[in-house]
């Protein structure tokens, strides 16, 4: 099976219509294209200020995916939306959830990211996402027409055993929604797709943040889809847009029959 993927680069602010509406614009664009799987990056419809976050959090119900299911169904395609703020009933804090939709608009699969960006960079990022987010707890992947898809978000890059337990219940393609900061995309965005990439022989498709953002440091972009051997198939420029590349599960399976390292794997 070959078909094509897109991974959408935002810069997304705190007003929130305006971000639905440029998330539409590049849906359709990369839809054009012909892209079968379309993916958002984290927190695309809404980025701002803390104090604001609980009247910006939606239910699974809420504008955003009511949008993003629309979406899809008229477009006929596998729909990532990357992550949105979600309203946790009962709790002072919220959800950092990812929704994969069919092309019926249906959900799929609705992962909550498990782990939270909580780190001190000293004069670069200090940043405790944990503040305001729950961490999610489940190991979350679809079947789906286009493969069987894992999901995760952002930070969760950094823990290769979630993307292995993802590889063994099936996943032919990676999703990494991201808001990646740029010290730190810098020194190891690309590596660590790189290799999650290789060690789990799966397509990754990583749509993410780039540019200055309300939380008063840089976002690193480099939106990019990488294949089963590692390679970078495309990569987007340092502006927001749409990058495409072919997602070919026949080529991924040649590469675990070539070299079967998971299937050699002695430890899961």
């Amino acid at each position: 099976m070959n078909y094509l993927a897109a991974a959408i680069q935002l810069s997304t602010t705190s007003d929130k219509a305006a971000n639905l509406e440029k998330a539409e614009h590049l849906i359709r664009l990369a839809a054009a294209r012909g892209a079968r799987l379309i993916a958002l990056p984290e927190v695309f419809n809404w980025r701002g200020k803390r104090t604001e976050e609980a009247e910006a959090a939606e239910s699974l119900n809420g504008v955003t995916l009511t949008l993003m299911a629309g979406l899809a169904r008229e477009l006929e395609i596998l729909l990532l939306a990357g992550s949105i703020t979600e309203h946790a009933p009962g709790q002072a804090k919220n959800y950092n959830t990812s929704v994969l939709i069919g092309a019926d608009g249906k959900y799929l699969a609705i992962y909550r990211k498990i782990h939270l960006f909580d780190v001190d960079l000293p004069g670069r990022v200090t940043f405790k996402e944990s503040d305001a987010k729950l961490a999610g707890t489940e190991v979350v992947s679809a079947e789906t027409g286009h493969g069987t898809i894992g999901l995760s978000v952002c930070y969760d890059l950094r823990f290769p055993e979630l993307y292995r337990r993802l590889t063994f219940a099936g996943a032919r393609v990676l999703t990494i929604p991201s808001a990646f900061t740029f010290p730190t995309g810098e020194a190891h965005w690309e590596v660590l797709i790189r290799a999650r990439a290789i060690e789990n022989q799966c397509y990754i498709v990583a749509p993410a943040q780039f540019g200055p953002n309300v939380h008063g440091f840089t976002d690193y972009g480099n939106s990019m889809i990488v294949d089963p051997w590692g390679r970078v198939l495309a990569r987007a420029a340092e502006m927001e847009g749409v990058v495409v590349a072919p997602i070919d599960l026949e080529y991924l399976e040649r590469v675990r029959h070539e070299l079967p390292s998971l299937a050699n794997a002695r430890l899961r």
